[in-house]
């Protein structure tokens, strides 16, 4: 049920993880298509918070439902209205239930029950007994039947391998219509569990052709600093925009990168030079707001931003080292003034972080020789 559908909702401070899917809620006869919210603490949102309990005694009394009159009135919110003709659904109130306990585990990183149901095959397969059989067999219908057919992620033998394994050479799976299993259907169904025993190992030791997903190195939070003079070893602080390494762009001199970029902002060439020799790079920010913006700043800034910090760790070799130093870390950038540059707390965009990554990668590139750096 998860999928791309994430949500959240914040309760007493804390982001609670959610996911959601369509549903329709009865109220006065009509039946409104809306969106059901599950939620990492076990709340189901259905028109107001509810325990998984409670929720299904929403679907028993028919308020979220799952079938649907011929000629019963319907509408989704500011959408559309129709009534139905010929419905037919596809999910029964335990199948409902079923899913949104599966969601709550998932949401919160326990297997749900296609994931036990995989262990207990697997417990199986490694001793194969009768009674791993059984066990193995209850996990598997313990998978709401929706969600059996592709309980192994293959799209084209569905849960074939599955039910027969499970079933057993003589059984019968819980399709009627797949008759008893034979010795060969079982046979077939092991030499498929063993390919994907394989597939799975190899799997788990391959790295991506240009290397891992996600960094390796914690992560770097770059703190507000308000350092006016230069320091010996000034550490990660000197990764800030704002700190006093001067640097010369298109012949002109700038004390630091926020004067530079604030400097560079205005439209008023006379500005920029009192903006530039500002003391501080909030003296430098308070001046750039008085005065016109260049036309289409908005769209440039990120290039100019870029430029800056790449004349910075160009004639700053030692600060280079430093950010050379955060390896792959991700850098969050504080900018209590900027939600663009700065990421405070995860509600910026924390651009100023990422022209810093990639700016790093550009010198870790021109390190390894690699062209085009």
């Amino acid at each position: 049920m998860i999928g791309n559908r994430i949500t959240h909702r914040t309760a007493d401070g804390v982001r609670v993880p959610g996911t959601w899917r369509h549903a329709f809620i009865r109220n006065g006869g009509h039946y409104f298509l809306t969106d059901l919210f599950v939620y990492a603490d076990g709340l189901i949102d259905c028109w107001g918070l509810v325990t998984v309990e409670e929720f299904e005694e929403k679907l028993r009394t028919g308020w979220v439902a799952t079938t649907f009159p011929e000629g019963g009135e319907a509408s989704a919110h500011e959408l559309a209205d129709w009534k139905f003709s010929e419905p037919e659904s596809w999910i029964t109130p335990d199948l409902l239930v079923a899913e949104v306990r599966d969601t709550i585990d998932l949401l919160n990183g326990r297997p749900d029950s296609t994931g036990r149901c995989l262990a207990a095959v697997d417990v199986f397969l490694a001793d194969r007994t009768e009674e791993n059989r059984a066990a193995a067999r209850a996990a598997f219908l313990a998978v709401p039947e929706i969600q059996r057919r592709y309980a192994l992620g293959d799209m084209d033998s569905k849960d074939w391998p599955l039910r027969v394994l499970v079933a057993g050479p003589g059984g019968r799976t819980y399709l009627p219509f797949d008759g008893t299993v034979t010795q060969e259907d079982y046979d077939g169904a092991l030499g498929y569990f063993e390919e994907r025993a394989r597939w799975r190992a190899e799997r788990s030791t391959r790295v991506p052709a240009d290397g891992p997903v996600t960094p390796h190195a914690p992560a770097v939070q770059l703190h507000h600093t308000y350092r006016t003079e230069p320091v010996a070893d000034p550490g990660k602080i000197g990764l800030r925009h704002d700190y006093p390494a001067p640097i010369t762009v298109a012949d002109a001199d700038y004390p630091s990168v926020a004067r530079a970029y604030w400097a560079l902002s205005v439209a008023d060439p006379g500005a920029r030079d009192a903006i530039a020799a500002a003391q501080t790079a909030s003296a430098a920010r308070t001046l750039a707001a008085e005065a016109p913006r260049r036309e289409g700043w908005e769209h440039a800034r990120t290039a100019v931003m870029t430029a800056l910090l790449r004349a910075k760790y160009d004639q700053h070799p030692e600060l280079a080292e430093v950010l050379l130093a955060t390896d792959d870390a991700t850098l969050i950038y504080d900018d209590m003034n900027s939600g663009f540059w700065g990421d405070n707390a995860g509600r910026g965009r924390n651009w100023s972080g990422r022209l810093l990554e990639l700016v790093r990668s550009e010198l870790h590139a021109r390190r390894a020789g690699i062209p085009g750096a």
